[in-house]
């Protein structure tokens, strides 16, 4: 090094006046480089204070007022901050830019020390030279108002979770629970299986004309009328047109001879707009949709973009904007830089005259920004060789969200045909692409059975004239069944929770994380949700008591009012109470109505051993019967009697013999084999999508029952490898030394969090209450 600017580096070093403090090692890599030698970036891996694990930690007699304590594992990195503010006179608070950032903010200003004055607070919407630079060039002050907020729904969060639980526990089996939020979220999850389940279905009837033109090609037309009455299906009461095969027969016989004569045809144009850029939710139901990602895994992936990943001599790069918003608004930089790009690589026709305004909805923060590339001329190929798989995949997703965001409409040419036969009247439509616009980026992909989906369908139709005579090629019946409402996937679930007000960008994934993951109250399978029956029956045990808690509308009123409570419209104490007062009432009454599952529900069969009536009660490992005369009499059996459950479907084929593959539940737990046994003995295990990390092996992580009914995670290429855990992997990388997963396990109502990779000392406690 020369000499003079090591002198200078040192000089500056020695005058190292300020402190700033982010939550993750990564965001201290990225800032760090931002910022000279008279900076000291540090990181307080997340929240360094937090409400006791062994009791309530709330005083509802004074005020709610809560017992803040050092959360477990964090004393040694907050000695740590502590010595380093000894050689600074300033702190730069530049934690995340949400409720639960300024929170962990506030509590590092109450254990540092600091003069308050000299404590600021900084925030930015990307990691990029010039937001760091400009955030630090206006420092602010710590919002308490939002600090309000986020204690207003910790200490919601504290007082249901530790009053429901003990209740669960001593009425249904213990290591159960139900918070403010996720009680609802699974209640939709019910009553959706509710509504299948009891959905009666209904036949109905269409009719479709296959016909041929003057000019090709041939096309198909729809029967819309019969003698002047429009053909209804079966909808809200109103019977169907064509309720049954006869019926339909019938109107066919109509149109034997008929003349099929073009009554009109009506030409135009539709113009397809883009959707907005990517807010929170918007970013986990297309990622699941597309990726296939779970909410969780979304959120991550997108951590670790915001936060910055190593671009070759660049160092750290924040790659997007912060990914927990609910605002859809661009800044004027951002449109500019991508309307430059949309004229260079596309051309100037594809560039609306003025940018594309989007409307956030309802109190959105319009602080803060959609989730975009924070430099859109990096572009997913030239970043590609510097991230992994899935942090490709998403970064495509955002930065073609964001392009065809600030792109022109996609036009189609439509055409609808009016067709004569008979006393019928028959309707063709078709369209095709005039201008690709927006879609020559990106085009959102919907749930099955979404009408949208069809929107960008081309359909070509012939050239059609008024009074043209057309040939019928042939007449097709079809039956159809009206079907019920489909069951939740995590990004559909997702879009009802933000449509119905419930939760907010950050609290989604661990929403879903904690009804699907921790409470056994969900299971997933493939894409698709299905509440448990411990799921149903604590829902139903719920629903009698806490009516409030259960219903959506008061939900989703609760986050209002923690809106109000940040807006500085209401005092957070005042909106804890209002809660507290009737939950209290409830509990007591739940306390003393409520049935007691333990003890068990009698039934009408007697013991086979000693003749007493039977009582059907819940263990550990679900429901079974035992006698009513126990201790005397210890005959117990699995309710179900050994009884097989039903085969699921799957769609794959057996790659010995062609058949379907099915879903079958063993032993020693769930596992996928053919569907010709025992003709057939193919079998194969259902992974969990996580690599093995033993070396050299190329197995998946599956999850196993144990002899004794303890579920466990081993090796999908076992008996060659055999590793195995005990605690459940979770496909989130080690935010301390990136190991591909970390593991999970509840421990005395905590979830406790730590890697498997040796030598890594990463340990995160949350409560197992968390709404």
């Amino acid at each position: 090094m020369d000499g003079g600017a090591g002198e200078v580096e040192e000089a500056l070093v020695a005058k190292r006046r300020s402190l700033v403090v982010v939550e993750s090692p990564t965001k201290v890599k990225t800032i760090q480089k931002y910022l000279d030698a008279t900076y000291t970036v540090k990181a307080s891996m997340g929240h360094v204070r937090d409400l006791p694990k062994s009791k309530l930690g709330v005083d509802p007699r004074k005020g709610f007022k809560p017992q803040y304590v050092i959360s477990p594992g964090k004393k040694k990195i907050l000695d740590e901050l502590k010595k380093a503010a000894e050689k600074a006179d300033t702190l730069y608070v530049a934690t995340d830019p949400d409720r639960e950032g300024e929170a962990i903010g506030w509590h590092l200003a109450q254990e540092l020390p600091f003069n308050k004055k000299k404590i600021y607070r900084i925030t930015f919407n990307e990691i990029t030279e010039r937001a760091v630079k400009a955030a630090f060039e206006h420092p602010g002050k710590i919002d308490l108002k939002k600090v309000d907020a986020q204690q207003a729904r910790r200490v919601l969060d504290r007082l249901v979770g530790y009053s429901l639980s003990p209740l669960l526990w001593d009425k249904v089996q213990r290591g159960l629970s139900a918070g403010r939020v996720q009680s609802v979220a699974v209640r939709l999850i019910v009553d959706r299986e509710g509504l299948i389940q009891a959905f009666v279905p209904h036949e109905y009837w269409s009719v479709h004309a296959r016909l041929e033109a003057k000019l090709p090609p041939e096309f198909t037309a729809t029967l819309r009328e019969i003698d002047g009455e429009r053909v209804e299906v079966p909808r809200d009461g109103r019977p169907a047109t064509l309720p049954d095969e006869a019926t339909t027969r019938a109107a066919m016989e109509g149109l034997d001879g008929a003349r099929w004569i073009v009554r009109t045809v009506t030409r135009g144009e539709r113009r397809r707009n883009p959707t907005a850029p990517f807010i929170t939710s918007t970013l986990q139901q297309e990622a699941g949709r597309k990726l296939g990602f779970w909410a969780r895994k979304t959120m991550s992936v997108a951590q670790q973009l915001y936060e910055g990943v190593e671009i070759g001599n660049e160092g750290a790069v924040g790659l997007i904007t912060y990914m927990r918003t609910d605002s859809v608004q661009v800044s004027r930089e951002a449109q500019e830089a991508a309307r430059q790009l949309v004229t260079t690589r596309y051309g100037a026709e594809y560039l609306p005259a003025e940018p594309p305004v989007y409307k956030s909805r309802g109190r959105a923060q319009e602080a803060h920004e959609a989730i975009r590339p924070s430099d859109v001329t990096r572009d997913p190929r030239s970043v590609a060789r510097h991230l992994t798989k899935d942090q490709l995949a998403l970064y495509r997703l955002i930065w073609e969200r964001f392009m065809s965001s600030q792109m022109q409409p996609a036009v189609y040419d439509t055409v609808t045909a009016d067709i004569d036969a008979g006393r019928c009247v028959f309707r063709a439509q078709g369209q095709t692409l005039k201008f690709k616009g927006f879609t020559a980026v990106y085009v959102e992909t919907y749930e099955d059975g979404d009408v949208a989906a069809d929107e960008e369908a081309e359909l070509a139709m012939p050239a059609l004239e008024d009074g043209e005579v057309l040939r019928l090629l042939e007449l097709q019946p079809k039956q159809h069944f009206t079907q019920p409402p489909p069951r939740y996937t995590e990004a559909s679930l997702v879009k009802a929770l933000e449509e119905l007000g419930i939760g907010r960008p950050s609290t989604y994934a661990s929403i879903l994380g904690t009804i699907i993951n921790e409470r056994g109250y969900v299971r997933r399978d493939r894409r698709t949700l299905f509440p448990t029956e411990l799921g149903t029956e604590v829902t139903g045990l719920l629903m009698p008591f806490f009516q409030d808690i259960m219903n959506v509308e008061f939900t989703a009123q609760m986050e209002d009012e923690l809106d109000k409570v940040e807006d500085g419209e209401l005092d957070w104490a005042k909106a804890v109470g209002d809660f507290y007062t009737p939950f209290q009432k409830d509990l007591k009454k739940a306390q003393k109505e409520m049935v007691n599952q333990k003890k068990g529900e009698e039934t009408d069969e007697a013991c086979p051993e000693c003749g007493q009536p039977l009582l059907a009660r819940r263990g550990r490992f679900g429901k079974f019967l035992a006698c009513s005369a126990y201790p005397e009499c210890k005959y117990t059996r699995n309710i179900g009697g050994g009884e097989r459950a039903e085969d699921e479907p799957t769609k794959e084929v057996c790659p010995s013999c062609g058949k379907p593959m099915v879903i079958k539940h063993g032993r020693f737990g769930k596992f996928i084999a053919c569907s010709g046994y025992p003709d057939c003995k193919t079998t194969k295990p259902i992974t969990m999508g996580i690599a093995c990390p033993e070396p050299g092996c190329a197995g998946e992580l599956v999850e196993r029952r144990s002899k004794r009914g303890r579920n466990f995670y081993g090796c999908s290429a076992y008996p060659g490898c055999k590793f195995v855990l005990w605690q459940r992997p979770v496909a989130e990388p080690c935010p301390k030394c990136g190991a591909a997963f970390v593991t999970e396990r509840a421990t005395r109502g905590r979830s406790l969090r730590t890697c498997v990779r040796e030598g890594c000392d990463f340990r995160q406690e949350a409560d197992l209450t968390v709404a």
